[in-house]
């Protein structure tokens, strides 16, 4: 019954969300905390609920990565580095600096907090640009060129902040040993999972029972996780790589023994799209299940100059990335924006650091709320801007 209701819930509101132009994650976290101990109090995140939400977003971190086009980082070249190391340094310095000097807040509590910050949502990014027709544009490829190194950058200071939540506290020695264990694994997953992928086709073209495709390609990523945690990374780094290797756009330096086949990859994308989209609605529930706004303060002034704070390092730390760039002003606007949305990457930083016991309630809800706002308006903000500045941009 309580996965019946969290699934349904989740859908109505993933509706209601898109329907007024907003991202569906937004619909999806505002369920869980309809039906958590927020507001109505009538789902707890059972041990159930938490090993599918557990899936859901190892499954969603492969959505990532299959849908992640190295090469189109190769094309846009310098200024999709320049605004993705930018729009990933500064967020986490003046995050850390913020939340450490200003706030008073531990060092692992300040480290999660910049690396929350980090995070760029490629899919709300790309789904704004393809309403507008602007995905092959120079500011789109621009934006989804850096989303791309974004994300990778991202995964790898996930895993290094894992490391640092089980280890307890922040070791050179840690750092060194998970950075070259993430290396190997990323050297070494992608071809296996090649290797893999062109057995389970082979298999394919000659199964007489349907369903081979998503029960052997759901095996290789779950196994993938389990790998990740064994070599010390969490098990959404597994996700992630499995993804990346078998996306139709991904290449390596062994990419001419191991050609991949856009139909193939197609139609695993294709039969993998119902699971994904079955799971991944439970995760952001459970992110919404998880906060319980009624055990806040509401008339403390931390939590309103936190999240205000917060808010703000979030856009500027963004935009500032954009204006290294050689560009107009409209066109640089245009990418420090799109490059805002943390989405569903910023709420899986939160929720490692909440189960982490990193966050407490009144820092997770905090850093929840600058995620949702920061995730909600820029794509109001740049119809609108593309509207006025029409004539700036080619």
């Amino acid at each position: 019954m309580s996965l019946l209701i969290i699934l349904l819930t989740a859908r109505v509101f993933a509706e209601l969300a898109t329907r007024l132009k907003s991202p569906a994650v937004i619909g999806e976290l505002f369920a869980g905390v309809l039906l958590g101990p927020s507001l109505l109090g009538w789902i707890e995140p059972t041990q159930a609920i938490k090993l599918m939400a557990g899936i859901g977003i190892i499954l969603l971190l492969f959505e990532v990565g299959l849908g992640t086009d190295v090469k189109r980082l190769v094309r846009t070249g310098v200024a999709s580095i320049i605004v993705a190391v930018s729009g990933f340094v500064l967020p986490l310095l003046l995050g850390f600096m913020l939340a450490y000097w200003v706030f008073e807040l531990s060092l692992m509590v300040s480290l999660f907090i910049g690396g929350t910050l980090t995070a760029t949502s490629i899919g709300i990014t790309i789904r704004v640009l393809t309403d507008l027709k602007r995905q092959n544009s120079k500011e789109g490829q621009i934006v989804l060129g850096a989303a791309v190194l974004d994300d990778v950058l991202g995964v790898v200071l996930l895993a290094l902040l894992y490391e640092f939540s089980i280890g307890g506290g922040v070791s050179v020695m840690n750092t060194g040993k998970v950075l070259v264990f993430i290396t190997a694994f990323f050297v070494l997953a992608p071809v296996a999972a090649k290797l893999m992928s062109i057995v389970i086709k082979r298999f394919d073209t000659s199964s007489e029972i349907p369903g081979l495709i998503p029960t052997t390609i759901v095996s290789l990523v779950l196994f993938f996780a389990w790998l990740a945690h064994a070599f010390g990374a969490p098990e959404l780094l597994g996700g992630f790589a499995a993804g990346l290797a078998l996306s139709r756009r991904f290449f390596m330096p062994l990419g001419i023994a191991l050609h991949g086949d856009e139909a193939f990859a197609d139609r695993i994308e294709l039969q993998m799209k119902p699971i994904v989209q079955l799971f991944t609605p439970i995760f952001f529930v459970m992110v919404g299940l998880s906060l319980n706004l009624r055990e806040i303060d509401w008339g403390s002034a931390f939590i309103w100059w936190f999240s205000l704070s917060l808010l703000v390092v979030a856009v500027t730390g963004k935009i500032l990335g954009a204006m290294l760039l050689k560009e107009n002003n409209a066109t640089r606007w245009m990418i420090g924006t799109a490059m805002v949305p943390r989405g569903e990457v910023g709420l899986i930083f939160a929720e490692l650091g909440r189960q982490s016991d990193i966050y407490n309630n009144e820092i997770y809800a905090g850093m929840i709320i600058v995620i949702a706002l920061t995730t909600l308006l820029p794509p109001f903000f740049i119809k609108w801007y593309y509207s006025a500045y029409r004539h700036e941009f080619k």
